[in-house]
């Protein structure tokens, strides 16, 4: 008993800390978002970057040929393909126009929405300590846009819409584990979010420069490292264990967004912010207990 106890002290540890290090590599692949601002159309930057992204993950269609996704699954991977792509389009435009904590703050919603999609789509049940958490984290999005109390920005608004497609996003590739290769759902997805952007990148195309070129390959780099992490946290420990952890994300963002780029210190964002984690700690924690295990959090990019 001692030895089962200490191994999985020593997972939650593990857990724990390659959770801070995804949390420190998706708040890079932000500041780098923030950084190219808006000189290069929403659509273009996600587009190279996840033209980018394909570049760096194309040798698994080559070293998991054996298990190319089913006839019957294709429609699936286009759907998810659409709204991932998406997703992603209204977190680069809310991310050139709004501080980084607040895209980090509101983009905590993700998971809620994945347990509001849960019940209404996958027939799951909605407990009352479970629709208390879900209530919980709207109120949080209410304490970060205040609206009556100040405008909420077209920034706000893009990132608030963008947290029910990642959400959409997660149950699609949660469907597609049940006889999918999880190699090949992520392969999958940076193809179909390439194609889906590429008629609107070419739409509104200027010529990048190498800068931009080297800092969207970056972006690409960091998420790519930052799905991984993730992965490996999720396979480390429970989410319940982990889900704490991504807190210190809002605060790196927080950080990023002072030293970096002046932006001011706003602690609504950060009340916000932690009531959301707060309740999808909880979430995480119920269907932990129902399930014997727990969902991982639909990550962004």
């Amino acid at each position: 008993m001692a030895h089962a106890d200490t191994l999985a002290d020593r997972g939650a540890v593990r857990g724990i800390l390659w959770m801070l290090l995804c949390g420190l590599l998706f708040v890079a692949v932000t500041g780098i978002v923030r950084h190219l601002g808006t000189d290069l159309p929403a659509v273009q930057s996600a587009f190279i970057r996840y033209a980018f992204g394909l570049l760096l993950i194309a040798p698994a269609f080559y070293w998991y040929r054996h298990v190319l996704p089913q006839r019957r699954t294709v429609g699936l991977y286009v759907l998810r393909g659409l709204v991932h792509g998406g997703a992603v389009l209204l977190w680069f435009f809310a991310m050139a126009r709004i501080p980084i904590a607040e895209v980090t703050a509101i983009g905590y919603l993700a998971p809620v929405f994945v347990s509001l999609g849960a019940v209404l789509l996958l027939g799951e049940r909605m407990r009352a300590r479970r629709a208390g958490a879900v209530l919980a984290g709207f109120v949080g999005a209410l304490v970060i846009l205040r609206p009556g109390f100040q405008e909420v920005s077209i920034g706000a608004l893009a990132q608030l819409c963008a947290a029910p497609l990642f959400a959409a996003s997660f149950l699609l590739a949660k469907h597609l584990t049940g006889g999918e290769h999880p190699t090949m759902i992520v392969a999958m997805l940076s193809a179909l979010c390439t194609i889906v952007l590429l008629p609107g990148a070419l739409y509104v195309w200027q010529p990048p420069d190498l800068s931009e070129l080297f800092w969207l390959f970056m972006a690409a780099v960091f998420a790519t490292l930052g799905h991984y992490t993730m992965t490996r946290a999720i396979e480390a420990a429970p989410i319940t264990v982990t889900q704490p952890a991504t807190f210190l994300q809002l605060v790196w963002a927080v950080m990023l967004g002072t030293m970096m780029f002046g932006e001011a210190i706003d602690f609504w964002v950060i009340l916000g912010g932690a009531i959301i984690v707060g309740a999808t700690t909880y979430i995480a924690h119920r269907e932990y207990v129902a399930a014997g295990r727990a969902r991982p959090p639909a990550a962004p990019l």
